[in-house]
């Protein structure tokens, strides 16, 4: 891939993988090094995240086209090698979050993937994107288990920093799903949500 042509994204839109049972097979053991290496780099590169982790669901039988999409990944870091996270000593350090989800994206099993980040003033400091453990039968009940995942790990974060002495009284998590946001600000409606969605993952 050293003489390959950069390109400018790591994954064309509107792009849909699923397990293509007539393909042809590649290597299992190159795609699977080849997913290795981009899960490493995940580590630093968030705008690879949701990329890799939807190219490695198909580690077990790897075919032609789940390759031509790792390759493309390659192509963008190529392109892409001067890009890093940037983070300023002299700004605010107010914890913030942000989440999202799309319905019924994965093709086989139709469950949401969802993904979500969260800032340290303008720093970012953690991210993640993975494939929701329930079946959402609406948007507004995925980006509610999105909103939900991230605000575990908002939760997790405030207590971590609490042992340094920061104190967080209100911490901002944005939703781009209004019904989602009316389902998490009902207090009643949200506990009966809640017992639900524990019922579907038990």
């Amino acid at each position: 891939m050293e003489n390959c042509k950069s390109i400018g994204t790591p994954m064309a839109p509107g792009t849909i993988i699923n397990t293509y049972p007539s393909g042809k097979t590649v290597d299992v053991r190159t795609y699977r090094g080849m997913i290795g290496y981009l899960t490493y780099l995940t580590s630093s590169r968030p705008d690879i995240m949701f990329s890799t982790c939807l190219c490695a669901r198909y580690q077990a039988d790897p075919k032609e086209s789940h390759l031509a999409t790792v390759k493309r990944i390659f192509r963008y870091q190529k392109g892409t090698a001067d890009l890093g996270l940037w983070y300023p000593k002299d700004t605010g350090f107010d914890l913030t979050a942000y989440s999202d989800a799309d319905h019924a994206g994965c093709m086989l099993d139709k469950k949401s993937t969802l993904g979500h980040i969260q800032f340290l003033g303008d720093k970012l400091v953690s991210w993640a994107s993975k494939k929701q453990l329930c079946v959402s039968t609406s948007n507004a009940e995925a980006e509610y288990v999105a909103a939900a995942s991230c605000c575990s790990q908002v939760l997790w974060m405030r207590a971590q920093l609490r042992d340094y002495g920061f104190k967080f009284d209100k911490i901002s998590i944005y939703c781009d799903w209004k019904s989602a946001i009316a389902i998490s600000a009902n207090p009643v409606h949200t506990l009966k949500q809640s017992i639900f969605m524990s019922g579907i993952i038990l």
